[in-house]
């Protein structure tokens, strides 16, 4: 599906967005617009980012266009609860409870897709794992509830410039998003997620410090991990 019905040849879009409020009764819309093909700005736990159908090669691209990203750059995705992670990801090797306690929370995991992946092969093609949030923020959630699939997301911006913590801060794309919307300043800061890689047996590594990572390696260690000190 192309990314805007309204515009079929899939040239950029130039009409004004739609802000709106990032509250629940925004929620169906945002929802459509995920499974319409179209591109939506949405705040979460840490900063703003531009969100679509992890499945829709089309809207996926776009956000590549968006944001004047390199393809080889890999996208993270949004699922809307703890438990839809397996669907995408092999997690059977984690210690149990141990996603529960660092998710919904400002901690990107990256994971082995696996065969069982349910997830599209043109999202971050010839890579073998995946980086999964669970932003501890309803107004997302429940649009990945609700779209039924997960949402590919990152930062709001163009690609090598600051992150977003307020909209204004990115006013120059919101033209090529259906809906922006706004949750106010958000007080994070702009650190973004704490990206932890989990794909090993007993071992993690942390590949961004981001905004949580004392709470994160806390909790990894909690739960028996070991950091794994090899270079590659």
């Amino acid at each position: 599906m192309a990314w805007s019905l309204d515009n079929p040849d899939g040239n950029v879009e130039t009409k004004k967005a739609t802000v709106s409020p990032a509250a629940e009764d925004y929620g169906q819309e945002a929802i459509e617009a995920i499974r319409a093909g179209k591109v939506i700005a949405v705040p979460t736990d840490t900063l703003y980012g531009f969100a679509c159908d992890a499945c829709s090669a089309e809207a996926v691209n776009r956000i590549y266009e968006i944001k004047g990203r390199k393809h080889t750059s890999p996208l993270a995705i949004c699922v809307g609860d703890v438990h839809d992670i397996k669907h995408y990801a092999v997690t059977d090797h984690l210690p149990h409870g141990l996603l529960d306690c660092l998710l919904p929370g400002p901690v990107t995991l990256v994971l082995r897709r696996g065969e069982s992946s349910i997830l599209e092969k043109s999202l971050n093609p010839g890579l073998e794992s995946i980086g999964v949030r669970v932003p501890d923020c309803n107004f997302i959630r429940v649009i990945a509830r609700g779209s039924r699939s997960a949402l590919a997301l990152t930062s709001a911006n163009l690609s090598g410039q600051p992150s977003s913590i307020d909209i204004k801060d990115f006013e120059n794309l919101w033209e090529h998003c259906a809906y922006v919307y706004d949750g106010g300043i958000l007080p994070a800061g702009r650190a973004g997620s704490t990206v932890v890689d989990l794909t090993k047996l007993g071992k993690y590594k942390i590949l961004r410090p981001g905004s949580a990572k004392e709470e994160t390696v806390a909790i990894l260690e909690r739960h028996s991990l070991l950091e794994d000190g090899t270079g590659d």
